[in-house]
């Protein structure tokens, strides 16, 4: 049972008095959650259940639930009740090159893509640099979001060469994948990319494009990709938010 300025209940020692009460729910289901104890695709316990375990008011309990919500560990259905969700999962293969939404394919995970720019811009000395282009080239811009379910799972930002694609600026993102135009218009194939992984907060504008609060914790992934020639084509940035995402990948030991 939780009470405000109380004793924790037996076995929820993390829980203290002096956290608010729907805070203290929303602690509880999320530790059942993360202990494994209430698996993925279940219905938690019924509010009635939960008012029950947790000696707490129904406005109490609705309202940690709807934390949970929003931090995406929970989804409600509607007639049937609170179910755990399963983060959607995207695997960069660790010996092939596959783009965020090829691996989402492979995995039978349907997807939308919105382009949220995509312009023409002077390169900076860092673009320069990092797409081995001459100076005062000109660079492609281009920054999309992907959902599944209606819901934001990443945000990617991609400073893209025109000089390797001439033509690049004119394909349509929504509906051609960019690996799939890279090729296009370059005539050579995908080769390889450099990733390096990273925690960020999101900040307000990815935020915004990811609909969650500017404070919340992301995994970025940083990557260089080059052609097969070894010319690099792409340098960018592909933001995920923690709670929505997971990457999987295989190793073996040598």
């Amino acid at each position: 049972m939780l009470k405000a300025g109380g004793a924790a209940a037996p076995g929820d020692e993390f829980m203290h008095g002096d956290v608010p009460l729907y805070m203290q729910v929303a602690e509880y289901v999320r530790e059942k959650i993360y202990a494994r104890e209430w698996g993925v695709d279940e219905p938690i316990p019924s509010e009635h259940e939960l008012m029950r375990m947790l000696g707490c008011a129904r406005g109490t309990i609705q309202k940690g639930i709807r934390l949970l919500v929003g931090e995406g560990l929970l989804v409600q259905r509607r007639g049937r009740g609170t179910f755990v969700t399963q983060p959607v999962m995207a695997r960069p293969s660790s010996n092939r090159l596959l783009s965020f939404g090829e691996s989402m394919s492979s995995f039978g995970i349907e997807y939308q893509t919105e382009v949220i720019s995509c312009r023409v811009e002077k390169a900076s000395p860092d673009v320069i640099a990092n797409l081995e282009l001459r100076e005062g080239s000109d660079y492609l811009y281009l920054t999309r979001r992907r959902l599944v379910r209606g819901k934001p799972v990443m945000f990617i930002e991609s400073h893209l060469s025109l000089e390797a694609c001439p033509g690049l600026e004119h394909a349509d993102f929504s509906r051609e994948a960019l690996f799939a135009a890279v090729e296009r218009t370059s005539g050579k194939g995908m080769g390889n990319s450099e990733m390096v992984y990273m925690a960020r907060v999101v900040g307000t504008r990815r935020g915004y494009w990811l609909e969650c609060d500017e404070r919340a914790p992301v995994l970025v992934m940083d990557q260089l990709v080059r052609l097969e020639d070894g010319t690099p084509v792409e340098w960018g940035s592909v933001w995920l938010p923690a709670n929505r995402c997971v990457i999987a990948a295989n190793a073996v030991r040598a």
